[in-house]
């Protein structure tokens, strides 16, 4: 990312932190992800050549904006969905003055998973409502490309007992492999099925 669309980033992720830290209540925060976090997502995009984003969970575009960097440098289109429509909003303006370009959704992560063809998405950024992501679990599998498609999952360090049920499934499940990166507040990475290389 260049030095001035980093100031941006920086600058929208402080007023969130002022936002957030006079707000008793959970759900009125933006609760964006720490700079560490959302600089690992944008290396990973680049890293897997990621053409195909998916978020969950825009809130007001801090993180979208690093995926979106990552996709514009990479040739590749960010779709992120947030169920409120005026944060949605807020998001396109970010994005708008960072000079990037994403398809904002507001609607249901979990009718959006359930719509999706198979193979639908090459990486997806889990960072929605907690307490949904068991159920999010099936569709995200089946939606991830199958050859080394990348699903990465914030908050599961800082929020472990939250989503127990889901890392359980996950690693339950043999067609994926796994690790927990402790950065920001922990992020769990999976990765669907890795092709095998057979030397000649």
């Amino acid at each position: 990312m260049d030095a001035a669309r980093r100031a941006i980033a920086e600058e929208l992720l402080e007023r969130s932190r002022e936002h957030d830290a006079a707000q008793a209540d959970r759900l009125a925060r933006f609760r964006n992800v720490e700079t560490d976090t959302a600089e690992l997502l944008a290396v990973l995009v680049l890293a897997t050549r990621a053409k195909r984003i998916l978020e969950l969970g825009t809130s007001n575009g801090y993180s979208t904006i690093w995926l979106a960097d990552a996709a514009q440098r990479g040739g590749g289109q960010v779709t992120s969905i947030d169920f409120d429509p005026e944060r949605t909003a807020m998001a396109a303006a970010n994005l708008e003055r960072a000079g990037l370009d994403a398809e904002l959704l507001s609607a249901d992560a979990g009718q959006v998973l359930r719509d999706a063809p198979d193979g639908a998405w090459d990486l997806i950024f889990l960072d929605a409502e907690r307490p949904a992501y068991a159920g999010y679990w099936p569709d995200l599998l089946r939606t991830l490309r199958p050859d080394g498609g990348l699903l990465a999952v914030d908050n599961v360090l800082s929020h472990a007992d939250e989503v127990a049920e889901f890392t359980a499934l996950v690693e339950a499940e043999p067609s994926v492999s796994t690790c927990v990166v402790p950065c920001g507040a922990g992020l769990h990475l999976v990765v669907r099925g890795a092709p095998l290389v057979v030397a000649n």
